[in-house]
């Protein structure tokens, strides 16, 4: 069996014949010349599958993951653990290979699949409706914002600071392209600024979006802020950690219209930064305006329990006018390992992860502000991730860390000017007393050698 199918120049003149084409050149006639690329690639010659088999496994001598080292980096993609269970289901071949379902009455299988999926993290978010995932949290969060437009016919949103920025990034691109003015309310020592949230908010504003616990790690007091943005007539989307909502107030509990964030804690690896999913649920009221697709369940002619596509506002299903968004999928096997992670954990089962994520944050806090050496860049209440002021450059304190086989926290300058030497640090369930108690040493030690 052949790992690639190659072609030989006699195949290659086929295919090629059979498009009218003369050359290979010729296929990228549409691209303009001048940005091609006017030589051939610099790689090596052919090799066979030994040599290459070999050659690819010494530059892989070199890449260090999460199973070689420690790590207490965040920031928006977090190392848990991730039970056996998990991966065993999901690598069934049933599920692997499955796409969305577009023959639902041949797809139950598939179907069933993301109504579990949809119906826990309603559980989860203690909303009324969820979609079947987006592709991840940051294009989650934009849709929500493209959906708040849609709602209210109000054509300017708001967004805390303290948000992702990387979700942030995505965000900005869509509203671009989508006519929406973006406005970013700059946060107060951590937190949402009341005061130019009020003074920014008027008839023109769409949305308000605040993270829970926020990019810094802070729990939000959102009380003020949901009566606020309602008062005004605007929609509260909420983006929010998952694992958090075991023990946090949920968005449904708080009054949000949307709930939104990245499924990437829930069994998911860490897969370089992606593939995620991103999780999307609403109210029944706004249910219509949902983006994506909704399974939901019934009975066939002979009263057995089935599954069907209950709502399709795509453009593939209607008018392309009238579709509510132009993602055409969803990341079905990223769900499903959110759903099987969920199912396998249960409510008691995400609940104690979060409580190991809380207690063993706080233990490392106050054990770095024990040194000495470090201060609180915040003082406020935090889930799992802490910000704390450093003596020295983070990029050059990480690199002392990264000697000792410590990945270590997020340099919050990178997007943050104004927090200079501070250091975003995340501490999971998968994180043990030795481990911390190294973190604290270390940090301590390179602290000393810096300065």
């Amino acid at each position: 069996m052949h790992k690639y199918i190659p072609t030989s120049k006699a195949e290659q003149s086929e295919m090629l014949k059979s498009v009218n084409a003369k050359s290979i050149e010729d296929l990228f006639v549409d691209i303009p010349k001048d940005i091609r690329l006017k030589r051939k690639l610099n790689v090596a010659g052919p090799l066979s599958e030994a040599e290459l088999i070999k050659s690819i496994k010494e530059l892989a001598k070199d890449i260090k993951t999460t199973d070689d080292l420690i790590c207490f980096l965040g920031a928006g993609v977090y190392d848990h653990f991730i039970p056996s269970v998990v991966k065993h289901i999901v690598s069934k071949p049933e599920f692997y290979t499955a796409y969305t379902p577009y023959q639902p009455e041949i797809s139950q299988g598939t179907l069933q699949a993301i109504y579990e999926y949809q119906t826990m993290i309603c559980n989860l978010t203690g909303m009324d409706v969820s979609n079947a995932s987006m592709y991840d949290g940051a294009t989650a969060l934009s849709e929500a914002a493209k959906m708040a437009f849609n709602v209210t016919n109000r054509k300017k949103v708001l967004v805390s600071s303290s948000v992702n920025p990387e979700a942030k990034k995505v965000l900005r691109t869509y509203m671009r392209f989508s006519g929406i003015e973006l406005i970013e309310i700059d946060d107060l020592d951590g937190t949402v600024n009341l005061e130019i949230l009020k003074s920014s908010l008027d008839r023109d504003t769409a949305a308000f979006i605040v993270q829970n616990p926020n990019f810094f790690g802070i729990i939000e007091d959102l009380e003020d802020i949901e009566k606020m943005v309602h008062k005004n007539g605007s929609l509260l989307i909420m983006y929010v950690e998952p694992i958090s909502l075991s023990i946090l107030k949920t968005p449904g509990e708080i009054g949000a219209d949307i709930a939104v964030g990245d499924g990437q804690p829930l069994g998911n690896n860490l897969n370089f930064g992606g593939p995620h999913l991103g999780f999307f649920a609403t109210t029944q009221k706004l249910m219509r305006k949902l983006p994506g697709r909704i399974i939901g369940e019934t009975n066939d002619v002979d009263g057995k329990r089935g599954f069907v596509l209950t709502l399709q506002a795509r453009e593939q299903h209607i008018r392309r006018e009238k579709a509510t968004s132009n993602i055409c999928t969803n990341h079905s096997l990223n769900a499903l390992t959110a759903a099987v992670y969920m199912a396998a954990l249960g409510k008691h089962g995400i609940k104690e992860v979060a409580l190991q994520c809380l207690t063993k944050s706080h233990y490392a806090y106050n054990e770095l502000l024990k040194t000495g050496k470090f201060k609180p860049l915040f003082e406020k209440p935090f889930f799992m991730e802490f910000a704390i002021e450093c003596e020295n450059n983070v990029d050059s304190l990480n690199k002392v860390l990264l000697s000792n086989g410590i990945i270590g926290g997020y340099n919050l300058e990178k997007e943050y000017k104004k927090y200079k030497n501070s250091m975003l640090i995340c501490v999971t369930e998968k994180r043990t007393k030795g481990e911390i108690d190294k973190l604290v040493s270390v940090m301590g030690g390179a602290i000393d050698e810096l300065r």
